[in-house]
């Protein structure tokens, strides 16, 4: 689990993560808000489910970029 986690915030990995979440997450916002950001309708709920938007897209380029550097790993072992 430790292995993980290093890798999880290895620079590389973390500025990947950053990048995908922000334009997935843009086109997600985008899709799924943008007629109550037009109308001007964000509340404290809606802002939570457009951070949670952003974050989802983070977390799978997280686990995908670790997940191919541990098999790297064990394949060069």
């Amino acid at each position: 689990m430790k292995e993980w986690f290093q890798l999880a915030f290895r620079p590389s990995v973390v500025k990947r993560a950053v990048k995908y979440a922000l334009i997935v997450g843009f086109i997600l916002i985008a899709i799924n808000h943008s007629d109550a950001i037009l109308s001007g309708q964000i509340t404290r709920g809606r802002l939570l489910k457009m951070l949670l938007t952003v974050l989802v897209p983070y977390v799978v380029s997280t686990l995908s970029s670790v997940g191919v550097l541990l098999e790297m790993r064990r394949k060069s072992s």
